[in-house]
């Protein structure tokens, strides 16, 4: 264990010693035997007699609920404090303007969350948050930054209004901006959270679906420290800040990679929690306190913990607490009664709170009216600045592990009494006139009665050439620049990689059987080799890397720790052992899909955050991507994040004996709602290297007209070993758009009569190997002339049809792909995937053939390949089965036939 070390500053110090020479007795002594046996002695002694003691302490993960650092060790902050709070002042103001304004349209917005928090986003923009742009000093060394990456900030996504309030402040925003909030469909809106899709020039990072916020901060800090030690980029001096709510903390993604950033040292990374003890409906810890727990969380995870609780107004009542009677009410007092309080009048908190206990009783008697309702009403550690600063300085000035600033506010802060503290607050969406003079007089604002006309608010801004205004934007030009601020400018394209890596592929594997997932995989192992582009490459895999036959890549290119390797690994002797590096290349996490979907999103935006364009693939079981975390694929696509997803193992029949909650068969299915997902379904592995070849000139390369670069592929690739043909001529725009023929009967060497009947048999993924072995059965015992198609994607083969649709609603003719490549064709179509129907059906409306299809409905089930797939009726006999009752139905082939083949296959 390490050595005890001694706080410059303690909880303590805000509390009376009425025996400083007791006191220096025991540190004495303390000291002596830390001299004479050692520091763990000294502790050991500690340990054990608080074990025996039978005093009432604080558990060892909590500490008082007091301000951990106390007012005597507070830092002055630098700048001029009165500036600042007329900054302030206009940013609520405005901030609550531009809801209530909205409010007549009906679209809503937040105003309580920003009013709370205001004072942790102003001191950060004055103070710390670090810009992009070149001729901030560097927080590190004193030097000139040079511009570039800066801090990252995770807004909370209800304060947003305060952040479009001080864009506007700086002039980087408009009153016409502000009067569309949440009002885009017109092209002068302002979304209604951080969205990037929706305005890429200032805002980074999506953070409005709770929890995963603080989960991608921390791998966004972790990544910042994967580019430094890889020697990509220094970004060593990136600070990231998250901002979160109290009640956010309930979601599980909040603190799920708590350890992580603890392990690894994450000194680069801040959480700012808003304590202002109210989620959006109430109190968070009603019968508890929130704060007390989150520093346990945070403290047993290995966490440095800043709590920021009170104002400078509770010096006088602690000065005066000289038996620890005010710390220990404090502390059993819970977060909802003590809501209660900043509701109530002075005689209710005298009798309630004070009331509890003779000290306080005579504290109490020392306490004017206004002292107590000042303390109780509006004295908290997070709207002050000073407070502010003072944890913001200790956080970025520890080292060796995260930091936590738990800052305890008033939700609705300065709206008001109908807005402070009430539970319903989140859900008010405007304050009356009245309510906003009101709030006009308390912030000291040069509106007048005039200025409000027709009923509505007006903002206020003190002039663009204003002191405010000056002062505002040489505190960010110091610092850097604007904040937020998303590089918005494209990057020079990525140089191409040789062909040979993709064309190694077109010949097929001759006798050899070669599963698609293998396939991927070697084809990332040889991109990687290349010598522009590969040290770009990120390769993501959750703890499943050997079940992906990626052990190889381990020697080669190392698993990233910030450690190295030190130890000795267990298969050292062997060729592909597991080796660790603190330049590795690979990001193989643990059982976390959720923290490799979060490394996933770090990587893949990489060429907005830092100016570096990274290609990250992520593998992973397909059916516990999507299903799990789809909402991070939702803020990957809002994020403008680039890469490959890979959902291996894929299918709900091919992953023999695994059984229901292994088995995908609607992966592709959750892929297709989201816009910014490319999904594909690849059969053979010359479409793989032809869909990650053209993914990579569209994401990275030169885009063609009308392509949006700013896309993602998800692909799926099965691990049953089957032989790879050669790539036939002339099929690549069919497999890049999602259909191509590819054989006909003749072609397949199946001979049948030349008045045969026909069927077109349509398949995607590994269905298209009972595709083919339907029709050998078709052309042998049913004289049916079966042509077989692969649909490499039905997902962007609807998306083009669906933009043909819109393009004819503007008068415009367009047929869409999969009209256009099956035109000319007079037999029926049969489409099977080794998933729900549902995933080829999204075509059956653009199809004109008569149409039907074939898939893996239902619950997964463990058994071999062969009997799952004719237990859901896809198997090479099925589709026969099916083929015949289509041609039946049209009388192209006896009604017999059909009966026929069920008893001869054995349904």
């Amino acid at each position: 264990m390490p050595d005890p070390v001694r706080l410059p500053y303690s909880q303590l110090d805000q509390l009376p010693d009425r025996d400083p020479e007791e006191t220096a007795e025991w540190r004495e002594s303390l000291d002596a035997v830390t001299k004479a046996a050692g520091p763990h002695r000294a502790a050991y002694l500690m340990r054990r007699t608080l074990e025996q003691s039978g005093l009432a302490l604080p558990q060892l993960l909590e500490s008082d609920y007091l301000n951990t650092i106390p007012t005597a060790a507070e830092p002055a902050v630098p700048g001029d404090e009165a500036m600042e709070a007329r900054i302030a002042a206009w940013n609520r103001w405005n901030a609550a303007a531009m809801v209530s304004r909205g409010a007549k349209y009906g679209v809503g917005g937040h105003i309580a969350t920003f009013a709370s928090a205001a004072w942790l986003y102003e001191t950060g923009f004055n103070h710390f948050f670090r810009g992009k742009e070149a001729g901030g000093t560097s927080r590190s060394s004193g030097a000139e930054n040079g511009g570039g990456s800066g801090d990252q900030l995770y807004i909370q996504g209800h304060a947003a209004p305060g952040i479009y309030a001080r864009a506007f402040l700086d002039g980087r925003l408009t009153e016409e901006h502000l009067d569309h909030f949440r009002r885009e469909a017109g092209g002068k809106g302002l979304p209604s959270y951080p969205h990037p899709r929706r305005l890429p020039w200032l805002w980074e990072f999506p953070t409005v679906s709770m929890g995963l916020g603080p989960l991608s901060a921390i791998y966004q800090a972790r990544f910042n420290r994967y580019l430094t030690n890889r020697g990509i980029k220094d970004v060593s001096d990136s600070h990231v800040w998250a901002f979160l709510g109290d009640g956010e903390m309930d979601e599980p993604e909040s603190t799920a990679a708590l350890a992580l950033a603890s392990r690894e040292g994450l000194d680069n990374l801040t959480f700012v929690i808003n304590c202002n003890l109210q989620r959006l409906d109430g109190p968070v810890r009603a019968n508890f306190k929130i704060v007390q727990e989150l520093e346990a969380q945070f403290r047993g995870a290995g966490w440095n913990v800043v709590k920021t609780l009170w104002g400078t107004a509770w010096d006088e009542l602690f000065r005066l607490d000289t038996t620890g009677a005010l710390a220990r009410r404090l502390r059993e007092v819970p977060d909802a009664q003590f809501q209660t309080y900043a509701t109530r009048d002075a005689a209710y908190i005298r009798d309630h709170f004070f009331g509890a206990e003779p000290a306080l009783v005579e504290m109490a008697k020392l306490l004017s009216d206004d002292k107590i309702l000042e303390c109780f009403h509006l004295s908290r550690g997070g709207h002050e600045a000073r407070k502010v600063y003072a944890a913001y300085k200790a956080a970025v000035e520890h080292k060796g592990a995260p930091t936590v600033i738990l800052a305890q506010t008033v939700k609705g802060f300065t709206l008001g009494k109908g807005f402070e503290s009430k539970n319903a607050n989140h859900q008010m969406k405007k304050l009356t006139v009245d309510e906003f003079k009101v709030m006009r007089d308390l912030l000291e604002l040069p509106i007048s009665d005039s200025d409000f006309t027709d009923g509505q608010v007006p903002y206020g801004h003190p002039g663009a050439d204003s002191p405010e205004v000056r002062y505002l934007q040489e505190r960010r030009a110091e610092l850097g620049g604007p904040a937020p601020a998303r590089r918005s400018h494209p990057l020079a394209p990525l140089p191409a990689p040789a062909d040979k890596a993709f064309a190694a592929f077109d010949k097929g594997s001759g006798n050899q059987s070669v599963a698609t997932t293998m396939a991927f995989v070697r084809l990332v192992k040889d991109l990687i080799r290349d010598k522009q582009t590969g040290k770009r490459w990120v390769p993501i895999v959750p703890d499943e890397a050997r079940t992906f036959g990626m052990e190889s890549l381990f020697p080669s290119l190392g698993i990233y720790s910030p450690k190295g390797q030190t130890y000795e690994p267990v298969d050292r002797d062997q060729l592909m052992y597991y080796k660790e590096a603190k330049d590795g290349q690979i990001l193989n996490e643990g059982i976390t899909e959720a923290g490799s979907m979060a490394d996933f999103i770090a990587a893949a935006t990489a060429y907005a955050t830092h100016g570096e364009t990274m290609i990250p693939f992520y593998i992973f079981y397909s059916m516990f991507g999507w299903q799990r975390t789809a909402d991070q694929m939702w803020q990957l696509g809002d994020q403008l994040g680039k890469g490959f997803l890979v959902g291996a193992t894929a299918g709900r029949t091919t992953l023999t004996g695994e059984g229901l909650q292994h088995a995908d068969g609607h992966s592709p299915m959750i892929a297709s709602t989201n816009p910014a997902a490319l999904t594909y379904d690849p059969a053979f592995a010359y479409e793989v290297a032809a869909i990650v070849k053209d993914g990579l000139r569209r994401m990275y390369g030169e885009t063609a007209p009308g392509e949006d670069p700013n896309v993602f592929y998800y692909l799926t690739v099965y691990n049953e070993p089957m032989p790879q043909p050669a790539k036939p001529a002339g099929v690549d725009e069919g497999i890049v758009r999602g259909l191509y023929r590819f054989n006909t009967a003749a072609t397949a060497g199946v001979p049948v009569p030349a008045d045969a009947p026909g069927i077109q048999l349509l398949a995607s993924g590994t269905a298209i190997h009972w595709a083919l072995k339907a029709q050998q059965l078709l052309a042998e015992e049913w004289g049916v002339a079966a042509d077989v198609w692969s649909a490499t994607s039905w997902t962007e083969l609807r998306r083009d049809a669906l933009a043909a649709d819109e393009a004819t609603l503007r008068g415009e003719q367009r047929t869409p792909y999969v009209r256009e490549a099956l035109s000319g064709v007079e037999t029926p179509v049969l489409a099977v995937s080794d998933y729900m129907r549902q995933v080829p059906d999204q075509i059956a409306q653009w199809v004109e053939q008569d149409y039907s299809s074939l898939g893996a409905d239902g619950f997964g089930l463990s058994d071999t390949r062969e009997a799952a797939r004719r237990h859901f009726g896809v198997d090479a006999e099925s589709l026969v089965v099916a083929a015949l009752a289509q041609l039946a139905r049209r009388g192209d082939v006896p009604a017999s036939a059909v009966k026929e083949a069920r008893e001869r296959y054995g349904f």
